[in-house]
């Protein structure tokens, strides 16, 4: 069974930085889209940005030139570099795949903006 796991999130300020890191228990990541989403209290999860494996990527109007994705095929990692961040950013923050399958779904890290 393959497991994610997110991490790196915490508590910012409006206008600072964080970065995420997604890291997959075994080499799927060369097989999917991957995503990193986002749930806030009382909304529905949301896709914020995607990749794809030959690097090509897309992100939300509401992030776009704010956060970029990478990913590391031989590592098993993607990650979520978030900058310049706002209060509405705040969330739980996920990976999964894109479209996303049930069986990815992990913990998630919180992500909080706020002074």
């Amino acid at each position: 069974q393959v497991e994610l796991v997110e991490s790196g999130g915490g508590l910012v300020q409006p206008g600072g930085s964080l970065r995420l890191s997604c890291v997959a228990s075994r080499s799927i990541f060369k097989f999917y889209v991957m995503g990193w989403y986002r749930q806030a209290p009382g909304q529905q999860r949301e896709l914020v940005a995607a990749i794809v494996s030959s690097g090509s990527t897309n992100y939300a109007d509401s992030v776009k030139g704010r956060f970029t994705i990478s990913r590391d095929n031989a590592k098993n990692t993607v990650d979520l570099q978030m900058n310049s961040l706002k209060p509405e950013d705040t969330a739980v923050y996920y990976c999964n795949t894109n479209p996303p399958q049930a069986r990815f779904w992990g913990q998630g890290t919180q992500v909080t903006v706020s002074s």
